[in-house]
């Protein structure tokens, strides 16, 4: 059903496939850069993927004015003040983005206070608090989850006033996202499973959200697919080059769909136990994803049972009853998610990933404060968001 209204924005142009870090001089001549400030982690410099991106830039006519790769895995304001001085010190006239959404998070937070000046991020937290443009970014994902790439969102920790300060500007779009399936090729089993159920929850929570609309269902589905298809063969094989551009592509589709869709309660409470009990956001999304499908249901039941094409393809879609179509979906689903588990490890139940039970309450208070939850199908209360985390527990 076509809704009354509805927005949709994507000004991010994606570049996908093998060796398209290649393009990387033209993009950044196109944008009018030629010394961009690379911000990685140590974990992308170690594993030697910056070696990938500095041969794409030899003889062009970029240099690259400084490099900062110590962003930890929860970015905070010291480390965007440490980047923002390197990228002062350098001279540099742009940003690049190497790494996984605590990386692209940082370097969105750096393009902020050196477009701007001075190096007080917390003026500009909130929504729609960013004035004009900002300088030329360009993002190259290290992992297949986030879609950190395409959203306007940026997330920063203030350690001493011990909160996480939300961005959220249409000017926090990335110019340019490379999708290169090299970039993601070094990744283990267990992270490239977690990272994928991240990027699955984006499209399926975006597919039943109360902002769901055509053009986000259609990004949301695509990604759904190509997750189901390619995810099983890459954790058999990590170097199954096709595989891993297939799921670089899906978790930008998701994140172009929840960024105009958003996302609902499983995000809720996968912030909450991510905050509380150090629970790894993919890991998170794993386990609570059938319970949000579960609770949602009545709400949400044609929707969900949509999802049953995607998931399950168009033979068991076209042979299974309407009225069971969205049972079906969350079956197909945890069946898909069992052979993840037994092909990586990954957890699908809170005590296996090693969250105390005594935490249980204090997650569900936490995750009611989250804003996800004003796009979930279903209001929930305490006692539901406990009996939620009772049931994956």
């Amino acid at each position: 059903m076509m809704p009354s209204y509805f927005e949709f924005h994507c000004p991010v142009k994606i570049v996908c496939g093998y060796k398209a870090l290649e393009n990387l001089p033209y993009e950044l001549k196109r944008l009018g850069a030629s010394r961009p400030l690379l911000i990685t982690d140590l974990g992308v410099a170690k594993a030697g993927l910056l070696n990938t991106v500095t041969a794409a830039l030899q003889d062009s006519e970029v240099l690259i004015g400084a490099v900062y790769d110590q962003v930890p895995a929860d970015s905070s304001v010291t480390v965007v003040r440490e980047s923002a001085a390197a990228y002062r010190q350098g001279g540099c006239d742009s940003v690049v983005a190497v790494g996984g959404g605590s990386v692209i998070d940082t370097a969105k937070a750096v393009n902020i206070v050196v477009t701007h000046g001075g190096d007080d991020l917390l003026r500009f937290s909130g929504a729609d608090r960013i004035q004009g443009p900002l300088r030329p970014l360009i993002v190259i994902p290290t992992t297949a989850g986030t879609g950190s790439e395409v959203t306007l969102v940026a997330v920063i920790a203030h350690r001493r006033k011990n909160v996480k300060m939300a961005f959220a500007s249409s000017h926090l779009y990335p110019d340019v996202a490379i999708l290169d399936p090299r970039m993601t090729g070094s990744l283990p089993a267990k992270l490239t499973a977690a990272t994928a159920m991240d990027a699955l929850t984006h499209a399926v929570e975006a597919a039943i959200s109360l902002q769901k609309n055509p053009l986000s269902d259609a990004y949301a589905a695509t990604a759904i697919r190509l997750i189901v298809e390619n995810l099983p063969a890459v954790l058999r094989d990590g170097s199954n080059t096709q595989g891993r551009l297939a799921l670089a592509g899906a978790a930008c589709f998701a994140g172009i769909a929840f960024s105009n869709a958003m996302v609902g309660m499983v995000h809720a409470l996968g912030h909450a136990a991510g905050a509380l009990c150090h629970l790894h956001h993919g890991t998170a999304m794993n386990i609570f994803l059938p319970h949000g499908l579960e609770y949602n249901l009545e709400k949400r039941r044609e929707a969900i049972g949509e999802l049953l094409l995607p998931l399950a393809g168009s033979d068991v879609y076209a042979q299974t009853p309407a009225l069971v179509r969205a049972e079906k979906a969350i079956e197909t689903l945890r069946r898909f998610q069992e052979e993840v588990h037994k092909l990586s490890g990954l957890p699908t139940r809170l005590r296996d990933a090693d969250v105390p039970q005594t935490m249980l309450e204090s997650i569900a208070r936490t995750a009611l404060d989250d804003g996800a939850l004003l796009f979930n199908p279903e209001d929930m209360t305490l006692e539901e968001a406990l009996y939620v985390l009772q049931k994956a527990y």
